[in-house]
């Protein structure tokens, strides 16, 4: 898979980037919305790690301009200020689902393994109803 990581802090952008490639897919990163929008132009990832508040384009924004551009791409919102109106807003946008930060990485493994995994099987399906 092509995952692009979206934070604005780089400790979290190093992390994700190093336990993603462990996983064995490729990873892209942005430091803010803005630059997360035009990655998913160039880069068209399966799958978006975001971050809620970044300076230029805050994540939600960027959230909502990145499911016009690419509505098959899932996103992430990870978030250190869960609160409900975040979670609705994230959720009413299109966010496959919200993750708290700080996070386990032993939860983002699992999450990844969880995620491909599903992936795999749609496809399967998909492929065996079109024999």
């Amino acid at each position: 898979m092509n995952i692009l990581v979206v934070d604005d802090q780089p400790g979290v952008r190093y992390l994700l980037d190093i336990v993603i490639k462990e996983a064995g897919h490729s990873v892209n990163t942005a430091q803010n919305g803005l630059e997360a929008v035009e990655k998913v132009r160039a880069c068209k990832p399966d799958l978006v790690f975001m971050d809620v508040r970044m300076p230029l384009m805050d994540g939600l924004e960027a959230l909502a301009k990145i499911k016009l551009i690419s509505p098959n791409t899932d996103v992430v919102i990870m978030t250190a200020y869960g609160s409900d109106d975040t979670i609705d807003n994230a959720q009413k946008q299109g966010a496959l689902c919200c993750m708290a930060k700080p996070f386990d990485v032993e939860d983002i493994k699992n999450f990844l393994d969880d995620y491909t995994r599903k992936k795999l099987n749609d496809r399967c399906i998909i492929n065996t109803k079109a024999i």
